[in-house]
């Protein structure tokens, strides 16, 4: 961001929070009040939202109109939000539930009835007018916890208690919690009943406890349309998170003209074996599609499809064919393993015991313990303040502790891991078609490339098609929105992944016409050129390469080093020292100061403005010739683009273990005091057109985080380290025949 604007920004921000509001004491325990001095903040706080044109602000000034009073105004409003949200249709469910109450308001004034006949009135209105496609998951939407919504109204309030005035950040937190159970307590249970109705006049939903081998028993869910009598294929997810999501799935399915099977892992809903994420698939999931293509309502065809855990469930899948499997769909798939779940190129996260506690805390998916963000993040910090091993993190969890040690046991690629989705030569044996989906900014998407990355070398004829573009990891298996990080979509990359992968199953289980978006194996978006590129290989995707070297002179700003395409002439080498027995210090990627790029443990390095546009289309690469006083270090690399306005615009990332960079499958120490060359090779692909007058950084760094575990650089096990382990500071010396090459579009 610009500094200029920077100041401008925080003055407003300041501005507005220095601002108050009158508000009635009595109101914290009279209702009637409260409403009463709700409604009068929420309108003079709506007024900073008049001119808004951003999503976020728009959802705001539609929720405090709401709480104003201002029910026809808050629906233009939401029209407004979608429209700048998404563009599409597949936008009509965001904030459905608000937009609902509202309606109902605005019925039950104009009407003169009860808010309940209001209600009625507003969900046959809004029902009609949904794409089936579209508003499979509406009821997924008004599962929220009421009591967790009057938790935080109740907090918000105490804060008030004796209190005559209220600043405008509290105020605004106010005003979106109580509207947040103000809608969901209204409606909630009624909107239930009406959607259970709808439901039962279009589907036949049928739950089986069915028993595969061993003894396991697996909850499944078949989902069909009312009136079909002919078999049909099935599209089936295989669902760890069960709840809503299961039923919503199978409509989806519905939607698109095919049977919907959603069959929940092991331990899973009523299944009552143990919850052991990633474990069974491999050998489950064989058993599951063969029972489902021997049902009267299959005509023998079955796909798969889903996002994240349930992109890996389907190359779990592959690991055994059954022969009726058809064709899959995996979307933002886990890379199981070192890839980049639970470690990112053998770095253990610490998201990980989240994780494990948000789908094996009971028989479902623990929700409101997964989104209690300031337990997670005061567990992470608690454990980096400690200087405990990282083993310990788990126990600060006892719930999740089991599976969590049981993952650190294998910090290689091991059997433990290699026995859940195929490996090496099993690849080879898959010969259905495959569409994957990932996205640039997609946490899994090394992942979904390491899968395409073997299949094609295992099977020079797979095929394997991925479709990869500007989206996150919600994105990349969902709908693409307008607006990402603050990045505006090229218009042709607004696309629904749902909408792709059907017309895909249209096209291999029902011989329609292939997607017009897939005219080639690697589908990439280029960024900033409105258009859709195809290549037949992913290493065709760019057919030149800019070379930059870790220069060790500092640039014209003294703050950053030289980033340039010439190899230095004497070799030479920037330091830099690491104290890992500092715990106020964590990573700070990059920051602007007066113009200026900090980072902590890190150094900063840039090229001069560049003279020409150019296209990075590519995961890069690098060299490293570092000098360490210990045995390993984790090395983390950002690459940046400032942009010719001085905005930043991050790139792609690369975090790793320098010991299992040359095979993830074994761990080879470094040598304290010797030059050791590191190959980076697993960063994350991007494609983006940087004009001219912009500069490209490359943040060179040391990992440190409460985010990650730390590598104190013994050579024990990491995840047995302390801060006793710590001893001396690590001392690191990056050498200026070290590069970055980065992959260009020509």
């Amino acid at each position: 961001m610009n500094f200029r604007f920077l100041i401008i920004a925080v003055f407003l921000v300041n501005l507005l929070s220095a601002q108050k509001f009158h508000f009635s004491k009595i109101a914290v325990s009279d209702t009637t009040i409260l409403d009463k001095t709700i409604s009068n903040i929420a309108a003079e706080v709506s007024k900073k939202y008049k001119s808004s044109k951003s999503s976020d602000s728009l959802e705001k000034l539609f929720k405090l109109e709401i709480l104003a009073g201002n029910y026809n105004k808050s629906l233009s409003t939401v029209d407004n939000y979608r429209e700048v949200f998404a563009n599409r249709t597949n936008a009509c469910t965001k904030l459905i539930t608000f937009e609902l109450y509202s309606l109902a308001k605005e019925i039950e004034k104009n009407d003169q009835v009860s808010f309940s006949t209001a209600l009625n009135k507003a969900f046959d209105i809004k029902y009609r007018d949904l794409p089936e496609k579209y508003s499979f998951r509406i009821g997924e939407l008004f599962e929220e916890d009421i009591l967790s919504y009057k938790n935080k109204l109740q907090k918000s309030l105490q804060l008030q208690k004796n209190q005559d005035s209220i600043t405008y950040s509290s105020a605004l937190n106010l005003c979106l919690n109580y509207l947040n159970y103000k809608t969901f307590s209204s409606i909630q249970s009624q909107i239930a009943r009406l959607l259970k109705s709808k439901d039962q006049g279009k589907y036949i939903v049928e739950s089986h406890n069915l028993k595969i081998k061993k003894g396991v028993t697996v909850n499944v869910m078949v989902t069909r349309r009312k009136g079909d009598q002919q078999p049909l294929p099935v599209i089936l997810t295989n669902n760890i998170y069960a709840g809503g999501y299961d039923y919503s799935t199978g409509k989806r399915a519905v939607a698109y003209g095919y049977v919907g099977v959603v069959v929940n892992t092991r331990g899973k809903r009523d299944s009552p074996d143990k919850i052991e994420p990633f474990e069974h698939e491999s050998e489950d999931l064989y058993e599951i599609i063969d029972w489902t293509s021997k049902q009267p309502w299959c005509n023998g065809k079955v796909g798969m499809i889903g996002g994240s855990y349930l992109g890996f469930s389907q190359w779990a899948s592959t690991k055994k064919m059954h022969p009726a499997l058809k064709t899959i769909v995996p979307q933002a798939s886990v890379g199981i393993g070192a890839m980049d779940f639970p470690m990112n190129n053998n770095v253990f996260m610490s998201y990980m015991l989240q994780w494990i506690s948000y789908v094996t805390n009971n028989k479902f998916a623990d929700e409101s313990d997964f989104k209690n963000y300031n337990k997670w993040d005061s567990i992470n910090q608690a454990w980096y303040k400690s200087g405990k091993s990282f083993r310990e993190l788990g126990i600060l969890n006892d719930k999740s502790n089991e599976i969590f040690q049981r993952w650190l046991d294998h910090p290689s690629y091991d059997k433990y891991w290699k026995k859940m989705v195929p490996y090496k030569k099993e690849f080879s044996k898959i010969n259905i078609p495959i569409l994957s989906t990932t996205g640039y900014y997609d946490s899994d998407q090394p992942g979904a490339l390491y899968y395409l990355k073997e299949h094609y070398k295992y099977n020079k004829n797979a095929e394997h098609y991925l479709v990869i573009g500007p989206y996150d990891h919600g994105g990349a298996q969902g709908y693409a929105s307008n607006i990402l990080r603050g990045y505006e979509l090229d218009k042709v990359a607004v696309i629904s992944v749902i909408d792709l992968a059907f017309s895909w199953f249209d096209y291999i289980l029902k011989g329609a016409k292939k997607p017009e978006l897939i005219k080639d194996k690697i589908n990439y978006q280029i960024m900033g050129a409105n258009e859709w590129y195809h290549a037949p290989t992913i290493q065709q995707t760019h057919n030149s390469k800019l070379k930059l070297y870790f220069q060790n002179e500092k640039s014209s700003d003294k703050q950053s080093f030289i980033l340039t395409k010439e190899k230095p002439e004497n070799l030479g080498f920037a330091g830099q020292t690491v104290n890992f027995k500092d715990r106020e210090e964590e990573n700070v990627y990059f920051k602007t100061q007066k113009d200026r790029i900090l980072a902590n443990n890190a150094l900063v390095y840039q090229t001069e403005v560049l003279d020409k546009d150019i296209i990075i289309s590519g995961t890069f690469t690098s060299q490293l010739n570092i000098l360490i006083n210990k045995k390993d270090v984790d090395i983390k690399i950002n690459l940046i683009q400032i942009e010719p306005d001085g905005t930043f615009f991050y790139l792609s990332d690369y975090l790793g273990r320098a010991s299992y960079e040359k095979n993830k499958e074994k761990r080879n120490l470094l040598k304290p005091g010797k030059n050791e060359i590191i190959p980076i090779t697993n960063s994350t692909f991007v494609s983006k057109k940087i004009p001219k007058g912009s500069k490209l950084i490359v943040v060179l760094g040391i990992n440190k985080s409460p985010e990650y575990q730390i590598n104190y650089g013994t050579g024990k096990d990491v995840s047995l380290e302390t801060i006793a382990d710590a001893k001396e500071p690590l001392e690191i010396k990056w050498y200026n025949d070290s590069y970055i090459e980065i992959p260009v579009k020509e």
